[in-house]
């Protein structure tokens, strides 16, 4: 045996278990990589805030706590209104079941020709055995709910805790980072941080002025159809449509719906033709001009990156997907040499698919002739009338 083998034997195992270890820990720790993943996402969307505050003489961590202040605040506020409009809307339909009930009951017993009754109803579904075990299975649930709300609060108290220090401390973070740098990659990574400000926070802002604008339509036209707890559907509708990608118009629009089927159905039918005609009117007029200076990204690039972030982070890389890749684009773009496009028409789009067959018919034909023309020469003289 080679002298060799016994050690690359040990080494091979040495490295599998370090491959193992490293597995292990990462699969343990990706929960907490996602949180600060976000925290990091979080601080440089509320940089520019805090940066100017700094700038006017502002401690950094009086700043930041000044603008998390903020958002809290307005995080309340939101989560209040929406409580109870909700929780209104929940007892009104509750004690207007009945009489739902009943008009149900009595167009099936008109156009089935039967004989159903609310209070054999009630009866059959009290003495049945699913809501029996329906019951049994909820009380049980009641201490996964408990585990989850719990969950989800260490967690935003984890990712609130992590953006607070990357924002207060983000010029100590920045010379940490380049003091193991030599001096050539600090300037790029530097620029790269710049870059991923610049296009988080105009990111957000520009959604939040979206956010704005969608909020303050909606409720003009909640306002003139009477619609109950027209403040708080604006503003659900606003945050909604903004912060979730591609579909969240649509989902923030299923709300309003229902409270207007309440009132009457066809308030419904005008609500979602509104929300439809304010999807067009916010892609093609509003979003342009609003993102054009802050997230530049063509509207495939956006879909497919929301959608590969969803694929690999879920509801976090959706949300941030967008800034990503347009931090990407603008880190890359200053890299890539670009060249003077040729005056061709077909790069504008000018050349038609009849004209390409045309001229293609013109080059057969005039091919065609000349050939014809080579076969029109006399034939060759024997050799004995040459002699």
């Amino acid at each position: 045996m080679p002298r060799w083998l016994p050690r690359a034997m040990v080494l091979a195992l040495a490295l599998y278990a370090c491959f193992q270890l490293g597995s292990w820990a990462f699969h343990q720790l990706v929960g907490l990589l996602i949180n600060v993943l976000i925290a990091f996402f979080v601080a440089l969307a509320i940089e520019p805030a805090v940066g100017r505050m700094a700038a006017r003489g502002m401690r950094r961590g009086f700043a930041t706590f000044i603008v998390f202040f903020a958002v809290l605040v307005a995080a309340v506020g939101f989560v209040v209104l929406l409580g109870s409009m909700l929780a209104g809307q929940i007892v009104e339909m509750v004690e207007d079941f009945p009489k739902y009930l009943d008009q149900v009951i009595n167009w099936i017993n008109e156009t089935f020709r039967t004989e159903l009754s609310r209070v054999e109803m009630q009866d059959s579904v009290l003495r049945s055995d699913w809501l029996r075990k329906y019951v049994e299975n909820g009380a049980t649930g009641v201490l996964d709910i408990s585990a989850t709300v719990l969950g989800g609060l260490f967690k935003l108290l984890t990712i609130f805790l992590f953006s607070f220090y990357f924002a207060a401390d983000g010029p100590r973070l920045r010379r940490a980072l380049c003091s193991v740098l030599p001096p050539a990659k600090q300037a790029e990574v530097l620029r790269a941080w710049e870059i991923a400000v610049d296009k988080t926070g105009g990111y957000i802002y520009s959604r939040g002025l979206m956010a704005l604008i969608s909020g303050v339509a909606h409720y003009v036209l909640l306002a003139l159809l009477g619609v109950p707890y027209a403040p708080a559907l604006a503003v659900w509708v606003g945050l909604v449509s903004q912060f979730i990608p591609t579909i969240g118009t649509y989902l923030a629009g299923a709300l309003p719906m229902l409270i207007a089927f309440t009132v009457n159905p066809w308030y419904a039918l005008w609500v979602l033709g509104f929300v439809l005609i304010y999807q067009q009117f916010e892609n093609y007029v509003l979003q342009p001009k609003l993102t054009a200076r802050t997230v530049d990204i063509h509207p495939a690039v956006a879909f497919g990156s929301v959608v590969a972030g969803t694929a690999l982070l879920g509801a976090v890389g959706a949300l941030i997907a967008i800034p990503a890749v347009a931090t990407l684009q603008a880190f890359l773009g200053a890299y890539v040499k670009r060249y003077d496009v040729t005056d061709d028409p077909r790069v504008h789009g000018h050349r038609r698919h009849g004209e390409a067959v045309v001229a293609r018919l013109q080059q057969v034909l005039s091919s065609r002739g000349a050939g014809g023309k080579r076969e029109q020469r006399p034939p060759a003289e024997p050799e004995e009338d040459r002699a």
